[in-house]
């Protein structure tokens, strides 16, 4: 399931997008100014940003300039009740994916939000990668170490795997239980994750009580210090 942020100031506009996203099976977050706004975007948890430009305490676009700076992927689509052409260009010059002019079509915006996630599904994902003194093999999904075959779980490999494709990056616990467990909500307590980074830890680490390569970040996640 993809994960939607929606940063909307204006009741009836939010609660609109967000009632046809759910419709559509997307998880979505919805808040109504741009500081939570921008530390949820720069958190880079969803897989597709929907910004207002016109929001209380900080833009549309500044929340869009700080997201990208901050290493940030994800599409973003931004809404304004704004049509001049200066918001557009600048939008588009900080990184944004699509426009979008109020008032619209939420069909409209539903497909465009589909789109660009279709196209972000598409993009290779990689093939091998190095972890310490490991090398894992995503196509034939084994572990090395040394040139010596290492007994790794499936979803050990789909983990690994996750944070490879996001170095640097700090993953939550909630987004590893719906991007590599698949869980249909987030918000479930549940030390799945936890055991897991354990698991995978006593395999890339050199000593798994002091780990070098997946960092711990208190309060929020982990994070693949260098693979």
């Amino acid at each position: 399931m993809h994960r939607i942020l929606v940063v909307e100031d204006e009741p009836s506009v939010a609660r609109g997008v967000k009632d046809a996203l759910v419709f559509n099976g997307y998880l979505v977050d919805h808040v109504d100014e741009g500081e939570r706004g921008c530390q949820l975007a720069r958190e880079g948890s969803y897989d597709l940003l929907i910004l207002d430009l016109m929001l209380p305490g900080m833009s549309g676009l500044e929340i869009l300039e700080r997201a990208r700076a901050h290493g940030v992927t994800a599409p973003v689509l931004i809404l304004t009740a704004k049509s001049q052409e200066e918001d557009r260009v600048r939008g588009l010059e900080l990184g944004a994916d699509d426009y979008v002019v109020k008032p619209f079509s939420v069909r409209e915006l539903i497909a465009r939000v589909g789109a660009h996630l279709r196209r972000e599904d598409r993009k290779p994902g990689v093939a091998s990668a190095q972890i310490g003194r490991v090398e894992i093999d995503f196509s034939t999904r084994q572990m090395r170490c040394d040139g010596e075959p290492v007994p790794a779980l499936p979803k050990e490999i789909d983990l690994a795997r996750f944070l490879v494709e996001n170095p640097g990056r700090v993953v939550t616990r909630d987004e590893l239980l719906v991007k590599v467990w698949e869980y249909p909500v987030t918000g479930i307590q549940t030390r799945t994750v936890d055991n897991y980074i354990m698991k995978l830890r006593h395999k890339v680490e050199p000593d798994p009580t002091r780990p070098r390569h997946i960092i711990t970040v208190r309060g929020k996640g982990y994070r693949l210090a260098h693979a």
